[in-house]
């Protein structure tokens, strides 16, 4: 695919699969991959392994290329693969290559996890890793608000494989202001905090939104991609509202339970097993009801 149609594709709900581990506690394949072709089947477009809701700061680089493999598999062509990658600038540029020899057609590049991190230092360590792979799109993943328009334009004044940012900042006139300083038409803007933030978020710019929702109802999440897409806000904030205790359950205690809402979801729903790995935890007995509830009034349950 070219760029201009990777950009396309992003400009829409990119779905973040959970990684499903079997009772011994290793990767699940059979079960990733059916929970891949549930998404695909739905509409998906852009599957990215590896992603935060697929646990990637639990898994070992051996996990996480499998993951990456399972995905491609399981796509088989019919979507584009985004693959996560991060951690030191060894691993993450290990890893974009892997994802490049295996037909992946995009990268990922998470956060960089220091505790001294400068703006400079931020551009020459994503413009390694996207030069190591010039013939895959790259889609930034921005957390820190410290990064602005500046940088990102630098980055992708060096770098013209960089197509995309999963803007996840917490601040909807920030993302406004760095979106239009880095370039509006430049990048294309996802907004990385999923379903609650992506009204907001696309009255500013965004084109494109983040989903571990979509593991569980996949058809709410197109639903508010379709309105939004359309303009339509009075119809996306009725699916805000559905969805909006499902989200605040994962939010909650600093979002403490983020992955575990999701995967005991699918544990309900007979799609996997509930468990998560340290220093996530299991839902608690009256956590599981108040979800149950939830997709009961849904019709999942």
């Amino acid at each position: 695919m070219t760029f201009d149609e990777q950009k396309a594709r992003l400009a829409g709900v990119v779905a973040i699969p959970v990684t499903p581990f079997d009772a011994d506690g290793a990767v699940d394949a059979d079960n990733y991959g059916k929970l891949v072709e549930r998404l695909v089947t739905a509409g998906i477009e852009v599957v990215t392994p590896n992603g935060n809701t697929g646990e990637f700061y639990t898994l070992d680089e051996p996990e996480a290329r499998r993951c990456l493999e399972l995905t491609v598999k399981a796509v088989d062509g019919r979507a584009s693969v985004l693959a996560g990658v991060g951690h030191n600038l060894a691993a993450a540029t290990r890893a974009a290559r892997h994802a490049a020899d295996l037909g992946a057609d995009m990268i990922m590049i998470h956060q960089p996890v220091h505790p001294y991190v400068s703006a400079n230092g931020w551009v020459d360590y994503h413009a390694a890793i996207a030069d190591a792979v010039p013939e895959l799109g790259i889609v930034l993943y921005l957390r820190n608000p410290a990064i602005g328009g500046e940088q990102l334009a630098r980055l992708g004044d060096s770098c013209s494989n960089v197509i995309g940012v999963k803007y996840a900042v917490p601040d909807v006139v920030r993302f406004a202001s760095v979106s239009r300083d880095a370039g509006l038409e430049r990048f294309v803007w996802i907004a990385g905090l999923a379903e609650l933030s992506a009204p907001g978020y696309f009255a500013a710019g965004a084109t494109g939104f983040t989903s571990g929702l979509v593991n569980v109802d996949p058809k709410t999440s197109l639903g508010m991609f379709t309105s939004l897409n359309s303009g339509d806000f009075p119809d996306a904030m009725k699916l805000w509202e559905r969805v909006r205790p499902f989200e605040e359950m994962r939010a909650a205690n600093g979002n403490a339970n983020n992955v575990s809402v999701v995967k005991d979801a699918l544990g309900q729903l007979g799609l996997c097993r509930p468990d998560v790995r340290p220093p996530s935890r299991l839902l608690t007995g009256p956590e599981k009801e108040q979800l149950f509830g939830l997709l009961s009034s849904w019709g999942l349950s």
